[in-house]
């Protein structure tokens, strides 16, 4: 019975520790799919003279653009991947943080636009 208590209390010790850990690590692998999207974005700017329209999105890091696929090298991504709540990125263009570019982002644990600490939104701004 005292190895079942000690464990009951060992268990509500570091149990606590963890969970936390799961949401800082979605929130570091949202950053770095943003990173990575971000990058892509960049190389086909370099290709194309021009960033995605809003109709394109981000599919066109994957397929090429039906207009213009002359210029087009790529796939700029393997697979475009949802965030790590199981949503898609947002793409903006042109952007409300970045007027003469792109804003990028992930709408968080809530899956909404804006809140604040869990729920916060996680972009390129």
């Amino acid at each position: 019975m005292v190895v079942v208590i000690i464990l009951g209390i060992l268990a509500a010790t570091i149990i606590p520790q963890f969970i936390g850990t799961t949401y800082d690590a979605k929130v570091s692998a949202a950053k770095s799919d943003i990173a990575e999207i971000e990058n892509a974005l960049e190389r086909f700017n370099l290709h194309m003279d021009r960033y995605p329209t809003m109709e394109e999105g981000l599919k066109v890091l994957v397929e090429p653009p039906a207009n213009d696929s002359d210029k087009w090298r790529g796939p700029y991504i393997k697979q475009l991947r949802n965030d790590p709540w199981g949503n898609p990125y947002q793409y903006l263009y042109p952007g409300v943080h970045h007027t003469t570019s792109f804003d990028l982002w992930s709408r968080g644990a809530d899956g909404a636009d804006g809140g604040e600490g869990k729920g916060a939104d996680i972009g390129n701004w």
